[in-house]
């Protein structure tokens, strides 16, 4: 990857596992986070440029300078007004400065379209991530990128420890895949998607992030299986 990248995160995503992976393919990489740098000393770490910072009260001078696109994965839960808050209004903030300082693409971590019931879906943290997309798209018509991936796995780290979630994400993902042919009709059922939609493995998110920085052809909202796709793709 030739093109430098700014992520703006949140702890709550476990984007350790995803800054990795990028680093894997490209080293020239900034990370925007209200605390900076992770208290942990993996070696991976050093190779990242640090940036502390709050996304509503962010020096964007400072974090968007040099860069020529913008990853974000903010997002989390909490009550309603939390949840808009950190879901749309930080993502919407973050996009809003990257369009302001000219930064050519932005790329968000969003949510799966769950097939849920309405008003499950007018919750703040569903609410807040379409209105995130919604800016996304609107601002960067012919090169924002939209990940809709449902359950990310991986390998996370929490207060130092690590919970290793691809125990229970790889197998879900190879079982719900063998048996896609025959659980296929149980997708018009409402809130199906909550049991049959794959999970993700964080590698393919960062690999997908990855062509979306080096493709400039790679633009839109993206489901599970595209995501997959272009993994796949970046991986080549």
């Amino acid at each position: 990857m030739s093109k430098d990248a700014t992520v703006v995160r949140s702890r709550e995503t476990g984007s350790e596992a995803f800054i990795l992976t990028v680093l894997r393919v490209d080293k020239t990489f900034y990370a925007n986070d209200r605390s900076g740098r992770p208290s942990y000393s993996d070696p991976w770490a050093d190779e990242v440029t640090w940036l502390a910072g709050d996304v509503f009260y962010a020096r964007w001078e400072d974090v968007l300078v040099g860069a020529t696109a913008v990853v974000s994965t903010l997002g989390g839960f909490g009550n309603e007004e939390q949840m808009k808050r950190i879901n749309g209004e930080a993502n919407t903030i973050a996009v809003d400065a990257a369009k302001e300082f000219g930064i050519p693409k932005f790329i968000l971590i969003s949510v799966h379209d769950y097939n849920l019931p309405s008003f499950l879906l007018t919750s703040g943290y569903f609410t807040g991530k379409r209105k995130a997309e919604s800016e996304v798209l609107s601002k960067y018509p012919s090169s924002g990128v939209v990940l809709r991936p449902g359950f990310i796995y991986g390998k996370r780290k929490v207060d130092g420890y690590e919970i290793p979630l691809d125990i229970v994400g790889q197998p879900l993902e190879k079982l719900l895949s063998s048996v896609e042919n025959f659980t296929k009709p149980l997708s018009a059922l409402p809130g199906s998607d909550l049991v049959l939609a794959p999970p993700v493995n964080v590698d393919d998110v960062a690999y997908a992030v990855i062509n979306a920085v080096i493709d400039d052809s790679f633009f839109g909202v993206f489901t599970i299986e595209q995501i997959k796709e272009a993994a796949a793709s970046a991986r080549v």
